[in-house]
């Protein structure tokens, strides 16, 4: 989900005309900043630290099961819902904040509402923000850090765009487009408080140094678009919001925003070739709000 959107709304609005010509959708965007992105150098400090880390979750113990199902192959079709398949064990719980495996969307809010991560910390890799979206929780961090750097072994440069954003930062964000634009375009701008995942830790948005196309759709073309959603499952994460599943997750195609689910899960969805939690969990489609 975008840092920026204010730089970025002319660009993602024309997107959004785009594909509502095409598709007949109105645009469900993730996109919900805090404040506007200054590109920063890699970090070794920071004066408002949250507390230290903790211990990675433990697994939640669950014995019921759940069913990933294939995706839908073509990128011009429409997927339909997602519906239980071939059943698979479940490790950890969708429902609790703290678990890699949560599904946050526009059904399934968090709970509690303003939850804040025990042990937000500061990534050591390269950073385009500052203040609380510099911080990502302790699982996630330490996963960043691989990723990008085996991105840089590879000459992709990747930086952090936007990781953690506080309930209160969500508020003032959301209340800001409804009292610009109304309730339903705002809906489509932004995520209401307690329904981001950024507000989990688990999630971060990538840009790539230089700001080229920063949270615009021509980011999929850039090189650290590319690497990420070609090799980020070997670190633990998967591409939260694909290109044409909108009627699924609830927004439309996000190439800069990366969700930790663990290694064996996310490289799981990328061999059976599913594309989004809602499928591999077998949970229905979130398209808007109730």
């Amino acid at each position: 989900m975008c840092q920026d959107c204010r730089s970025a709304g002319a660009s993602r609005r024309s997107f959004a005309r785009f594909l509502a010509a095409g598709a007949g959708l109105t645009v469900l965007s993730a996109c919900t900043p805090d404040v506007p992105a200054q590109e920063a150098p890699s970090s070794s400090a920071s004066s408002t630290a949250p507390p230290a880390p903790s211990a990675s979750p433990s697994p939640v113990v669950d014995t019921t099961t759940v069913g990933p199902t294939p995706a839908v192959q073509s990128p011009t079709e429409v997927p339909a819902p997602p519906s239980p398949a071939a059943a698979m064990p479940r490790k950890y719980s969708l429902t609790d904040p703290a678990s890699p495996w949560l599904v946050v969307n526009k059904h399934r809010p968090l709970v509690p509402a303003d939850y804040v991560p025990a042990d937000l910390v500061l990534p050591g890799i390269r950073l385009a923000v500052s203040g609380e979206a510099t911080h990502l929780n302790s699982t996630t961090a330490a996963a960043a850090e691989a990723l990008f750097a085996a991105a840089a072994k590879d000459g992709v440069t990747m930086t952090l765009a936007s990781g953690y954003r506080s309930y209160s930062t969500q508020v003032s964000t959301y209340n800001g487009y409804v009292a610009s634009r109304g309730q339903a375009d705002a809906d489509t701008a932004s995520a209401r408080p307690g329904y981001s995942e950024h507000q989990t830790g688990w999630s971060f948005d990538i840009g790539d140094g230089g700001g080229a196309c920063s949270f615009q759709p021509c980011f999929a073309e850039q090189p650290a678009a590319v690497w990420a959603k070609a090799n980020c499952h070997r670190y633990g994460f998967v591409v939260r919001y694909p290109w044409m599943f909108h009627t699924i997750t609830g927004y439309y195609y996000e190439p800069w925003h990366l969700r930790y689910i663990g290694v064996e899960a996310a490289t799981d969805m990328a061999n059976r070739g599913i594309n989004t939690l809602e499928e591999y969990f077998g949970l229905e489609a979130a398209p808007g709000y109730p």
